[in-house]
């Protein structure tokens, strides 16, 4: 998980500069980034809904693109909304400039105008606020719901662990829909559990409706077998499990690095993140880079597919902002 509302980083890469190494003008400057992040997710969409239409779609954070020229004025993108089933967001009322502190009213107020485009749209919105202090978690599910977003609050940002709490909102029913969701937990960095057993049995263990996860745990991947026990419920109930993939950024701890990477990178890959090491900014409408996300027989999607989650949740959907500075 690696969060940005607006993050400004040194730029270590010529092609995002405005000139080449002959001082000619470079074509990337004149790119729209916006929209080439809009067609990415619109092509992961439909390679994902293909195998299982009702496979959800939720990307997180850049929730500038669902409008067509990305202003919080501006008019619905259909195209993108169509694409998607919901949005995540991160840092919404609490965790903006630190964690465990209230986020600016301005900010929260600028986000919340575009959330509430997509949430008109009959999208649903997962709120992740960073927030530890008792008061200020009561606070943040109070807020959300009252925007009428599904929340969550996390009360560590490396989101590895399951809180003691019984879940905000809970319930028995079963979960099928999105739009169904009361609850869930984000727990994509489980390097605290020893094995997938320990933690299937862990998650199994509460009542959340809905749990978003890596792929692999200690560079193991969930099997379909592991993924549909993971769909139950303490209380007798079944939730949604939903894979959670970078699509931003290249990841040096994933299966797809090539160790050659680190001397000889490909001319899509871009600056490491400083603030995530290991994790390197990509030209994102790169085919071969979509190659290893969606594109390909085997790729990142396909193995996702296969393995039964019922959607993905898509991170780094504001590199547009990097190239755009």
């Amino acid at each position: 998980m690696k969060i940005a509302i607006v993050m400004l980083f040194a730029l270590s890469l010529t092609g995002c500069s405005n000139n080449d190494e002959t001082g000619n003008q470079d074509p990337e400057s004149n790119r729209d980034f916006k929209q080439e992040m809009r067609n990415y997710v619109i092509g992961i969409s439909r390679s994902g809904k293909a195998v299982n239409p009702n496979f959800l779609i939720i990307p997180q954070n850049g929730i500038e693109l669902v409008t067509a020229n990305g202003e919080e004025d501006g008019n619905p993108d259909t195209e993108y909304l169509t694409a998607i089933d919901g949005n995540g967001q991160e840092d919404l009322f609490y965790g903006y400039d630190n964690d465990d502190v209230a986020t600016p009213a301005d900010a929260t107020a600028y986000l919340k105008n575009s959330l509430d485009i997509s949430k008109n749209a009959g999208k649903t919105i997962l709120a992740i606020d960073y927030c530890s202090t008792p008061s200020k978690i009561t606070d943040s599910y109070s807020k959300n719901a009252t925007a009428g977003y599904i929340s969550y609050a996390a009360t560590h940002r490396n989101l590895d662990i399951i809180p003691d709490a019984v879940p905000n909102n809970v319930n028995a029913g079963n979960i099928t829909a999105l739009n169904q969701v009361k609850n869930f937990l984000y727990i994509i960095n489980p390097e605290n559990f020893t094995s997938k057993t320990a933690f299937i049995n862990a998650v199994t263990a509460t009542n959340y409706d809905a749990v978003i996860i890596d792929l692999f745990l200690n560079n193991e991947q969930f099997t379909a077998a592991e993924v549909a026990q993971l769909r139950n419920k303490a209380n007798g109930g079944k939730r949604l499990v939903i894979c959670y993939m970078s699509i931003g950024e290249a990841e040096d701890y994933r299966y797809y690095w090539q160790s050659s990477w680190s001397s000889n990178a490909p001319d899509w890959i871009a600056a490491e993140n400083p603030d995530w090491p290991g994790n390197y900014k990509v030209k994102y409408w790169d085919e071969e880079w979509q190659g290893i996300i969606y594109k390909n027989p085997d790729s990142y999607l396909s193995k996702i597919t296969s393995a039964g989650f019922d959607g993905v949740y898509l991170d780094i959907i504001e590199a547009f902002e990097y190239f755009e500075n």
